[in-house]
């Protein structure tokens, strides 16, 4: 119930946002006062302001007075193979089963245990911009090419805390697949990017 409140807050605080009712560099009021009027704990409007800083909504430091941000930069991706330039957090490294879809995107059995990595990609200001899951069975091998398939998806509540989004909004989720010189699959990754940061515009080539 908490958690539901806090992310509530956060989406509602944006709204009052976007309809101008705070602008860019002016500070929100207290966490005692949107306690009050959201009739909440204190702790619960920490958690929705540090929920808008992550995802660059608002800026400041925790336990101090918070303002809002100038909106996140809008990233345009054109090739889904590039390094990221900026730093980035590797936050799972554990092995895991292949589902039927994962078997499928490698060619190997469902059940097999791949070898999995989870990065976050952290834009200049230290805010998440993507979050790239990667999957591949044995040593990590080079690859000649990729494809890419672009769809949305509804984000996970993992993703979306690492995003500072809320569940179950919608990202775009990038398919690609790595490919040796033979065409057979070397490792296969997901990339999930928050559809308000991102416009994808990828090369033919």
């Amino acid at each position: 119930m908490a958690e539901a409140a806090y992310r509530r807050i956060a989406a509602d605080i944006r709204r009052r946002i976007r309809a101008g009712e705070w602008t860019v560099n002016q500070p929100l009021p207290s966490r005692r006062e949107m306690a009050d009027y959201y009739r909440v704990h204190e702790q619960t409007v920490r958690l929705a302001y540090d929920l808008l800083r992550r995802s660059g909504v608002l800026d400041g430091e925790r336990g101090r007075h918070v303002t809002v941000a100038h909106p996140p930069a809008v990233r345009t991706l054109t090739n889904a193979d590039l390094p990221w330039p900026y730093s980035t957090e590797t936050t799972d490294t554990r092995p895991r089963p292949a589902t039927e879809e994962l078997a499928a995107r490698l060619g190997v059995r469902p059940g097999v245990m791949l070898h999995h990595e989870t990065v976050e990609c952290l834009d200049p200001g230290g805010h998440s911009a993507m979050i790239v899951s990667s999957w591949w069975r044995g040593r990590r091998r080079p690859h000649t090419r990729h494809v890419v398939e672009v769809g949305t998806a509804p984000l996970t509540a993992e993703q979306a805390h690492a995003l500072g989004l809320l569940v179950d909004m919608t990202a775009f989720r990038l398919v690609r697949t790595r490919l040796d010189e033979d065409g057979a699959p070397v490792e296969t990754a997901d990339l999930v990017l928050p559809v308000d940061r991102w416009l994808i515009r990828l090369s033919s080539r």
